[in-house]
């Protein structure tokens, strides 16, 4: 239903009069003419008897001038309400690899939280399928993976990086200094690790199974701050990516591992679906995601 149709209704009803409608609304007498015969058509009813040059609303269109008042109404608020909200707001949510929590969420977001106090922000941490899976079914608004290189027609890369990964190690490990190692040579070692089945991690495991090869941890986790820790320690070596250890590297705290025969390309992306409307308050986040990690 075209809400001009009923403004020219309500206008016509008010002054008795196509013309003097017409005249208000700045159209021609036969554009009135057209559209309340549209609107009729519409509602299937006479809205208007037309005798000896008089207008008059019949019981009908009585009736549903109400109606039409009410709808003009509601729709003049919601333009009104649109153009004056400055405050954007809304609900996001973001599905990411649990590595990156610390980098998005640390005291920046607070600023972020400071500047759109209405958008509220859901994090689910996954693996890299399982999140897609939630994108896919419109689960998720927007995700942000480190795993193998994401391409698909039906998604939008907002940003990509490639990420260096390392094998780390205390200065003082007994492999500290040793000009080349094979990953043979690593698997004698405990290893500390993330998930099994979680982006680089995956990825590491994949390039193993590809040479017959297994490793088995000492010690899984999610938090790569703690796997650090233990690292310098001198529990066990590890393999993290560049951005979670870059710091403790510079401070000598750690030290990388020259292993020759193991290249894994590790890509960090910020994705939403190409169906997906990218509205006020996601395109903050996008933003803001883009700022941090890219």
């Amino acid at each position: 239903m075209d809400i001009k149709n009923l403004v020219t209704f309500i206008q016509v009803a008010e002054l008795s009069s196509f013309t003097k409608a017409a005249q208000e609304l700045g159209y021609s007498q036969s554009t009135i003419s057209f559209q309340i015969k549209q609107l009729e058509q519409e509602l299937d009813c006479q809205l208007f008897e037309r005798i000896n040059h008089t207008v008059a609303l019949t019981e009908r269109g009585r009736e549903l001038l109400t109606y039409a008042h009410q709808i003009t109404r509601l729709a003049d608020d919601m333009i009104d309400d649109a153009q004056e909200q400055t405050e954007i707001h809304g609900y996001i949510r973001l599905a990411m690899a649990d590595s990156l929590c610390s980098s998005l969420l640390d005291h920046p977001y607070v600023e972020f939280r400071q500047r759109y106090p209405g958008i509220t922000l859901r994090v689910t941490t996954a693996g890299t399928g399982e999140m897609l899976r939630l994108m896919n079914h419109n689960e998720a608004d927007a995700i942000l993976t480190l795993d193998s290189h994401v391409y698909n027609a039906d998604y939008v890369i907002v940003g990509e990086e490639e990420i260096k990964t390392y094998f780390i190690a205390s200065p003082t490990h007994p492999l500290s200094g040793v000009p080349a190692l094979s990953v043979r040579d690593l698997l004698e070692q405990p290893f500390i690790l993330t998930e099994k089945d979680m982006s680089y991690r995956r990825l590491f495991d994949e390039q193993l199974a590809a040479s017959s090869l297994e490793v088995r941890p000492v010690l899984e986790m999610g938090r790569t701050d703690l796997i650090c820790n233990l690292v310098e320690q001198g529990i066990g070596i590890s393999f993290l990516p560049e951005y979670v250890v870059k710091e403790r590297l510079n401070d000598g705290r750690l030290i990388t591992l020259n292993v020759t025969d193991m290249d894994i390309r590790v890509w960090k992306q910020l994705i939403h679906h190409r169906d997906k409307w990218v509205s006020p308050q996601l395109k903050e986040v996008l933003k803001y995601c883009l700022e941090r990690e890219f």
